[in-house]
């Protein structure tokens, strides 16, 4: 009997464990929302095929940076207990070394050449797109907001800027997991997911800059030109940026989000926005949160 009542209970200890850890899953995996994390000393998920690549190329470079730190700091503390004052009062002197002369000429060549074609082939991919964009969309950088106009049949055009404390009941944006503090906006920019997305960047006032890390892509906003960047995202969830340009008192409190939702997601989304924007959105915020609460019970 008191194994009966051992098992069932650790069962159910088993069934309460699995279902947190699913929550937890689920929540992560359907909800997916990147933003700056406290601590963080990497990169944000990579939410875009380039940005995958940007994220390679920095654990690449790693392999250079480590071993050639490790190499100073060995040779520094080496000639400091070799060479030290009270072992070699008299300091020797070396006028010339045919060998290290071509150690240390070719070995920063044969790095600076591993380290310099693929970041060359890295370049060239931002700005090259594997395709042409099925959707553009022109952001204009203000003083300290963003507006962004959908370049469709009827052009849907609307401002974005951080969502107010006092504005977070209203908008249904209390959770500050998925809305933080001095990221989350009133209005973010939808696109569909797996869709070549062009962004045309400009400015009104003064120089700001269209950053989206989870995406790899930051491009600057200038007044009086219009600057090209794209994107494509193949996980649907709601990504944060901010404006990574140095624009003024308030260059702090400009933030950039974007939701990644399925095709008919933002299909019917972007219907009803051109006539009710706020509606439209907090449809989708309804749609989009329920799935994920479903998702996050096991269900």
């Amino acid at each position: 009997m008191r194994k009966f009542v051992a098992s069932a209970r650790f069962l159910a200890s088993a069934k309460f464990l699995s279902a947190c850890a699913a929550a937890t899953f689920f929540a992560g995996a359907s909800a997916h929302a990147d933003q700056p994390k406290d601590w963080e000393t990497g990169f944000q998920a990579p939410a875009t095929d380039m940005m995958r690549q940007i994220e390679w190329f920095g654990n690449y470079t790693m392999w250079f940076v480590v071993p050639i730190t490790v190499l100073v700091l060995f040779l520094l503390a080496y000639c400091i207990f070799k060479f030290r004052a009270s072992v070699n009062p008299v300091p020797s002197k070396t006028s010339h070394n045919t060998l290290i002369e071509i150690i240390w000429t070719v070995g920063p060549v044969v790095i600076l050449l591993c380290i310099a074609i693929p970041s060359f082939q890295l370049l060239t991919a931002q700005y090259t797109p594997p395709e042409e964009a099925k959707l553009t969309i022109k952001a204009t950088a203000n003083q300290w907001n963003w507006d962004y106009e959908y370049q469709v049949d009827k052009t849907l055009s609307f401002n974005s800027a951080i969502l107010q404390d006092t504005e977070r009941a209203k908008a249904g944006k209390e959770d500050r997991n998925v809305y933080p503090r001095l990221l989350a906006v009133d209005n973010e920019m939808v696109v569909p997911v797996n869709t070549m997305t062009r962004v045309l960047v400009t400015a009104a006032d003064v120089i700001h800059s269209f950053a989206m890390p989870a995406f790899g892509i930051k491009m600057d906003a200038v007044p009086g030109r219009t600057n090209e960047t794209w994107f494509k995202a193949n996980k649907e969830g709601l990504y944060y940026g901010q404006c990574s340009q140095l624009c003024g008192k308030d260059h702090a409190f400009m933030p950039i989000a974007i939701r990644v939702v399925s095709d008919a997601q933002y299909n019917t989304w972007l219907t009803a926005a051109k006539t009710d924007l706020p509606g439209a959105n907090k449809a989708l915020m309804a749609e989009v949160d329920g799935k994920n609460k479903v998702a996050a019970a096991g269900n």
